[in-house]
């Protein structure tokens, strides 16, 4: 459908181990312990389920949490806080994404979205509209606590092959996940497919379309080298779900960087999406069992389409000013699943929340947990309050609160 993407609110001042689909699956990453000090946000877990050992463990096999957040999307001013924290000595981003770490280590799967590809090592690094981002960022993320990033998205082709070639290969050496973008088409052929809890748990990652790029022209996908990116194609998608799910996947979630740009309401290609995606049925068992969306900028709802959740957009995770404020603004999900009761059924989400977040510029950019608004001025308290209230609202326009999604605390 046609689409009315608004590119120019961008301002430049101011995301392994593959596997076979025979294969079995490769372990997560041991990773380290959550933050519990004073300063960590304190979440609300499983508030909409009872919290007993029946519900967590069924059959012998564990649940587990899953934590995902929006885009990552390093504009220049991004990058130049990453190499004035770094000291002068090349690039840190881990002060920036500092309030993602409690959520993302306390979670046994956590998914960010890499907006953008990487430059070498030395760069050139460039923000909007072609980035060329700092490898460097793939350890912070890691760091930070994910596991896993979708790749797929309108930048994926910023900087061609090559660029695909360098993220992959950082997040690689990072031992950060991807999905969504590939090398070669028996990588494309072999998603992640990752170990949470008692569960396997498949992650594909698709976009709508590529970018356009300096010369305005959108960038096409090169018809000899079609696995470079995952494009939005309902049949392909439902296809790639089954397929992980024979390989051993118990649950599937897909990452899908859709929507129309700076609107808060999913629009019609979304929510047609959703209802298709969501409907289909092997056996009588789900073929998706969640999806995250991303590309929007601003947060999005969350929303129960034909029994599973479906987040239409996390807004932003990590972004440099951009000339409507609510780029900076986004929520992280967090969705406990509890195993089936029977060799073969369904995993289920049986709690869900939300954590609001914002970026702020001064006097460094870094990610705000608004859970609890910080001891601020009067004037950025107030700024935060109204951040929160639009997050919140934007979150649950349809009704998530009803199918008993609950914001952390």
């Amino acid at each position: 459908m046609p689409r009315r993407r608004r590119q120019g609110q961008h301002r430049t001042a101011a995301v392994g181990c593959a596997l076979l689909l025979a294969a079995t699956a490769c372990a997560v990453p041991d990773r380290p312990t959550a933050a519990t000090g004073s300063d960590a946000p304190q979440t609300q877990r499983d508030s909409s389920a009872p919290d007993d050992a029946a519900e967590q463990r069924r059959g012998g096999r564990q649940g587990f949490t899953l934590v995902a957040s929006g885009d990552i999307l390093p504009h220049d001013a991004i990058i130049e806080q990453a190499r004035k924290d770094a000291g002068g000595r090349g690039f840190d981003f881990r002060p920036m994404l500092a309030a993602a770490r409690p959520l993302a280590h306390g979670a046994d799967l956590s998914i960010c979205h890499m907006e953008t590809v990487y430059a070498a090592p030395r760069g050139p690094f460039t923000g909007y509209p072609a980035f060329r981002t700092p490898p460097q960022i793939a350890g912070a993320i890691r760091a930070t606590g994910y596991d896993s990033c979708s790749t797929a998205s309108n930048h994926t082709l910023d900087a061609g092959p090559a660029g695909v070639t360098r993220t992959l290969n950082a997040m690689d050496a990072a031992g950060l996940r991807h999905s969504g973008s590939a090398r070669s088409a028996a990588e494309r052929a072999a998603p992640p497919l990752l170990r949470a809890g008692g569960a396997t748990v498949a992650h594909l990652a698709y976009t709508y379309g590529t970018n356009v790029g300096a010369d305005s022209r959108g960038i096409p996908l090169d018809a000899a080298r079609p696995w470079l990116v995952n494009r939005t194609d309902p049949v392909r998608i439902l296809r790639d779900a089954r397929a992980a799910r024979r390989a051993g996947a118990d649950v599937v979630v897909l990452s899908m960087h859709w929507g129309t740009e700076w609107q808060e309401q999913p629009d019609d290609e979304q929510l047609e999406l959703a209802q298709q995606l969501t409907a289909a049925r092997d056996g009588g068992r789900r073929v998706v069992d969640l999806i995250l969306g991303t590309h929007a900028h601003v947060p999005q709802a969350y929303e129960k389409v034909n029994g599973t959740w479906v987040v239409y957009g996390m807004g932003d995770q990590l972004a440099g000013e951009m000339s409507d404020p609510r780029g900076s603004m986004g929520s992280t999900a967090r969705f406990a699943f509890a195993p089936p009761s029977r060799r073969g059924g369904e995993w289920r989400v049986r709690a869900a929340e939300f954590t609001p977040h914002l970026v702020v510029a001064e006097p460094d950019f870094r990610l705000v947990d608004l859970t609890e608004v910080p001891k601020v001025s009067p004037d950025e308290r107030a700024r935060y309050i109204r951040a929160r209230n639009l997050i919140t609202r934007a979150v649950l326009a349809r009704g998530a609160a009803e199918d008993g999604l609950r914001a952390a605390r």
